[in-house]
């Protein structure tokens, strides 16, 4: 484990702590375990010892391995689940609501991986499927499916070409 420079600290977490927030979101549907997930991959990315060629290849190691914490996440939250009446009483906040991520959000996981990485990450077909380990042609159906089911979703509303 490395020394953490505070300049370079400050430059990954101004780079990708919104990726990976946004990103986490988009699995765990909550804002509290996608901060716990950023702050858990912004530290293996600062303490590990990776060397990347590129920033694009950074950034690639940042999504995959924001993917990976969240199923790791997923599969702890099975493991640790209470039953509803030792919760907590409080509620938490809610996130701000929009009818967009909301069909977004209810799309099955690898729509909504496609969906997500492709209109709010700017990542080609081909970058997706290098990232999440499936075929081109996986990524561009997933993408096409989940495109008719968030049009089938919003008919009737007035949000442009999606």
């Amino acid at each position: 484990m490395r020394e953490i420079d505070p300049r370079e600290a400050e430059r990954v977490v101004n780079a990708y702590s919104d990726l990976i927030l946004r990103l986490s979101y988009t699995y765990l549907k909550s804002t509290q375990d996608g901060e716990d997930v950023c702050q858990t991959v912004l530290l293996k990315l600062l303490t590990g010892d990776m060397t990347f060629d590129s920033p694009e290849h950074e950034r690639a190691w940042v999504v995959r391995a924001t993917i990976n914490a969240c199923k790791d996440e997923l599969r702890a939250f099975r493991r640790r689940a209470v039953p509803l009446e030792d919760a907590a009483e409080a509620a938490a906040p809610e996130p701000p609501r929009s009818e967009v991520l909301d069909a977004v959000m209810a799309l099955p996981q690898t729509y909504r991986e496609a969906v997500y990485l492709f209109y709010y990450e700017g990542y080609s077909i081909g970058e997706i499927a290098a990232l999440t380990g499936r075929s081109g042609a996986a990524v561009s159906a997933h993408l096409s499916r989940g495109r008719k089911k968030l049009k089938i979703m919003l008919e009737g509303w007035n949000y442009g070409t999606i």
